[in-house]
């Protein structure tokens, strides 16, 4: 696929800045380029402590709801927590259950079933709730958009706290005029209200949660370093909800992972365990990539409860068999999601799909959960926005991921008639419709839309041009300052244009590693690896250089082959040696 490179070009004394952060002028000109770029959020980047968390009494409507779990806990009335079925939902649960059972509240949960309840708290959840002599509904990552449902509640005689943190649901008039709509709940706790004066607004429904129990132990006299043990699980909420890791997210993320490599949660190190990451420095990746599917797969595929009893175990041997059903559990959800990928691109390959600007692919069988996991693969191969729909009982339902320049959710509301329900904000939604209006809802969106040719073309932004030969391992180990990397912190990628290479191996057991020797200008040798699609990179080289070259390279015989690269500079460690080493991210 043709890409567009640009380099990033602040205009900013990095000299200034790194005397005055004392840090080298390399990471300054690295976290200026992140547009971190206030004092404070400097500062606070360098040194994301724990001491340096925003005042969580700022929050709107919060000292209201600590002071109503204050009266229930002592009148001994029935909370009900109720959660959402995704890893952000299920820590949240974990937050508020546990840290409301310390304070001696007569407490339990509830997490709707995705399939059969759908997102949120719904009334048949709320119905329940009042048959079982329930007192107070305590939504987590939930809630904001459930007017008619709290009003329901609130006509049982019910007391409602929300807390969550997605966008504000409102109705718009004729003229495109917003006006925002808030429930009849007793309190409500989301920093993304107008209203609202936290300084932080882009922490996940885990790290709200976090907040009301920082309040609430302060209330009960319970030590502020019992709501800091919660950081841990904050951690895994805020990187598996792809929320910014910057301010908040980063102190949370940051000091959450260190907790995590010396974690005492039965629960979790059975599934450290279960995963064979017992001997490994758990990153971002892992809680991305490893432990939060785990802990999402029985949201998909069974009930979000098994994650949640997980993280609650506090027997070993319940914790292990937990842990092995869960990875199990994602194992059969990758396989499921794998055949769906390779149907989603036949289906584009095989038809006019492929000329579309959106796209919008039907597959009756996909299991529903899956498919915001297939529109991200898709969108990811072909950087156009997509919608996977699948049949569900009354018509089909699916999910959307888009790209940057495509806002997903005002696109739809443009389509809302053909619409029976949707939400979600610019990179992904959720919508549901019938059946017949799957062809009109495509025709539609690519009818509306002004994407055009330029903006489809994948673009990669690098964060300087880097000579190789200035690469070492006080320059590697530098950039361990910017760690954990995740969204709004991206990992920096540097580029080198016209480099020599030398030779290339193949290697893994699925022969799926590309391995490069790389001529410095100064004649040094570095490695480089590469993990992307060995087949196009082949032909890259023969279409531009010819076969013989390639044959050449791959023997490790003088040839003409020079790429320009996009890569990120490593320490490999492998049996007791160090080399640095080039991850590959792109070239041309």
């Amino acid at each position: 696929m043709v890409e567009k490179w640009f380099v990033k070009n602040k205009k900013v004394d990095f000299k200034k800045v790194s005397i005055k952060y004392g840090v080298s002028e390399l990471i300054s000109k690295l976290i200026i380029n992140r547009d971190i770029t206030e004092d404070n959020m400097i500062k606070n980047y360098i040194n994301p402590s724990i001491e340096k968390l925003h005042d969580a009494s700022e929050m709107k409507d919060i000292k209201k709801a600590v002071n109503i779990l204050k009266d229930k806990i002592k009148s001994q009335s029935k909370i009900r927590i109720v959660g959402d079925y995704d890893v952000d939902g299920v820590i949240s649960v974990y937050i508020l259950y546990t840290s409301l059972k310390k304070c001696g509240a007569n407490v339990d949960y509830e997490i709707p079933d995705r399939i059969k309840d759908g997102y949120g708290i719904n009334k048949d959840i709320i119905f329940k709730a009042n048959e079982d002599g329930v007192d107070t509904l305590l939504t987590c990552d939930n809630g904001i958009s459930a007017i008619d449902q709290i009003k329901y509640a609130k006509e049982l005689g019910m007391t409602v706290i929300v807390t969550d943190h997605h966008d504000i649901p409102f109705v718009e008039d004729e003229n495109g005029i917003r006006t925002f709509i808030s429930s009849e709940a007793d309190a409500i706790v989301n920093p993304k209200q107008i209203e609202c004066k936290y300084k932080f607004d882009r922490i996940c429904g885990a790290g709200v949660a976090f907040k009301l129990i920082q309040l609430l132990f302060n209330e009960m006299d319970i030590k502020k370093e019992e709501s800091f043990k919660l950081i841990e699980f904050v951690a895994i909420a805020t990187v598996c909800d792809v929320v910014d890791l910057i301010d908040e997210n980063r102190i949370f993320v940051k000091n959450g992972l260190a907790m995590i490599n010396k974690t005492t949660n039965l629960g979790l190190k059975a599934l450290i365990n279960a995963t064979n990451m017992y001997d490994k420095e758990i990153s971002t990746y892992h809680l991305g990539f490893v432990i939060g599917p785990c802990i999402n797969a029985s949201g998909r595929l069974d009930s979000a409860k098994r994650g949640l009893r997980l993280l609650l175990s506090e027997e070993e041997e319940q914790a292990r068999i937990l842990a092995d059903e869960l990875v199990e559990l994602n194992n059969e959800r990758k396989d499921m999601t794998l055949e769906g990928v390779e149907k989603a691109i036949d289906i584009v390959e095989s038809t006019n799909i492929k000329n579309d600007k959106v796209f919008l692919i039907y597959i009756s069988e996909v299991h529903e959960s899956l498919a915001g996991i297939i529109a991200g693969r898709i969108r990811e191969k072909y950087n156009v926005p997509t919608i996977i729909l699948t049949k569900a009982e009354n018509g089909a339902k699916g999910s959307g991921r888009s790209i940057e320049e495509y806002n997903m959710f005002e696109e739809l509301i443009k389509c809302k008639e053909l619409l029976d329900k949707f939400g979600g904000h610019p990179m992904a939604a959720g919508l549901s419709l019938k059946e017949e209006n799957i062809d009109k809802l495509r025709e539609k969106l690519n009818k509306n839309t002004i994407l055009t040719e330029e903006e489809l073309i994948p673009k990669v932004t690098i964060d300087l041009a880097l000579n190789l030969d200035y690469i070492n391992y006080d320059m590697i180990n530098d950039l361990e300052v910017l760690e954990p990397f995740g969204k709004g912190n991206s990992k920096p990628l540097f580029g080198a244009k016209n480099i020599c290479v030398i030779k290339a191996m193949v290697l893994g057991k699925n022969n799926n590693v590309l391995k490069l020797k790389l001529k410095t200008e100064l004649g040094k040798i570095i490695d480089g690896i590469y993990f992307g699609d060995i087949n196009e990179f082949e032909n890259t080289i023969i279409n531009k250089y010819g076969n013989e070259e390639l044959h050449k390279l791959y023997d490790g015989q003088y040839n003409s082959v020079n790429i320009d690269f996009i890569f990120y500079p490593s320490i490999n460690e492998y049996n007791g040696v160090s080399n640095i080493q080039l991850i590959i991210q792109n070239y041309r």
